[in-house]
């Protein structure tokens, strides 16, 4: 069975303004055009674009990149007034077939709302994302997500395999790469092959395999198991759970 992999970092409430936001997206941008050839243009929604273009191209410039995101702002059903707390969301893509999508959601800081998240994904099969997912370009932009959006964490996962491993609604999720923010908590021992990279002063890498760990491999799925497992003792999975402003 193919699997579908995918690339998501998360983060809790943040507040932070489109211009904050797109200083971190220009960051990404740039990093993300360094890891392969396949992710140095990215285009947006609009309407007029040159029908020879997948889209607006959008470019790794902050001032534009702060109009992207005020362009996504929440907004009533009703009078169309901005949600302030439920920050931005848009979304960009790098061709017409075989697109690999980038979704932002960023500068919520609602208790209720969804999480800020970074999520790279293909709109549909794709040889170019089979070619990325098969080679260690995944870790380079799990990298570059973590030094720019500075999520609690991040993973390079199939959904199948998510769909085994993650126990709760609200945890930690752990792929065959994962990033977790040092915030979380101390790093337990994990056992071999897994390898431990960090990221800056922020957090660590994770990588339980150079290859891409599937959901129909019982030893892929007992060993990403175990590292839930250990890091679940460690305190490191569960994620609080939102509290009223009030308290």
């Amino acid at each position: 069975m193919q699997e579908d992999y995918y690339v998501g970092a998360y983060w809790g409430p943040r507040q932070e303004t489109a211009l904050e936001c797109a200083r971190r997206a220009e960051l990404f941008f740039h990093m993300l055009a360094r890891c392969d050839p396949s992710f140095a243009q990215w285009y947006a929604a609009g309407r007029g674009f040159p029908r020879e273009l997948p889209g607006w191209p959008v470019r790794p410039d902050m001032k534009e990149l702060e109009t992207f995101f005020l362009k996504g702002r929440s907004r009533t059903d009703i009078g169309k007034e901005v949600i302030e707390d439920l920050g931005f969301s848009r979304m960009v893509w790098n061709a017409k077939k075989e697109a690999i999508n980038i979704s932002f959601c960023c500068g919520g800081y609602s208790p209720w709302g969804n999480p800020n998240s970074c999520l790279i994904h293909p709109f549909g099969p794709s040889a170019v994302w089979e070619r990325l997912v098969h080679s260690p370009v995944l870790a380079e932009v799990l990298t570059c997500v973590a030094t720019a959006w500075d999520p609690d964490y991040a993973m390079a996962s199939s959904s199948q395999m998510v769909d085994l491993i993650q126990k709760r609604k609200r945890e930690v999720r752990v792929g065959w790469l994962t990033y977790l923010s040092r915030r979380l908590g101390r790093l337990p021992p994990l056992p071999a092959p897994v390898r431990i990279e960090p990221v800056g002063t922020l957090g660590w890498l994770l990588v339980l395999s150079p290859e891409p760990m599937t959901a129909s491999n019982p030893e892929h799925v007992a060993l990403t198991a175990r590292v839930r497992e250990l890091l679940d003792r460690a305190g490191l999975i569960q994620r609080p759970r939102p509290k009223p402003a009030s308290e």
